[in-house]
């Protein structure tokens, strides 16, 4: 299991939470998203065997929403 942490651009709205959360936690091989609005971060837990870093980043930006760093650690 890893972890990504990914810095946000722009949540704007606590609603902004709930939609990076759902669209996140639908990807499979993710285990918990989590969102934290006032650090403009999302965490993330997932199974690298079947979802990368990069393709959780590229759902975050489908939405809208821009990625400005991700860091991958174990979990």
């Amino acid at each position: 299991m890893k972890r990504a942490v990914m810095q946000l651009e722009t949540l704007t709205c606590p609603s902004c939470i709930k939609k990076v959360e759902g669209a996140l936690s639908k990807v499979d091989g993710v285990e918990q998203a989590t969102v934290l609005f006032n650090a403009s971060k999302a965490k993330v837990d997932f199974d690298d065997s079947r979802v990368s870093a990069e393709q959780l980043k590229q759902t975050v930006e489908n939405l809208g929403y821009e990625v400005l760093a991700v860091k991958t650690t174990e979990g």
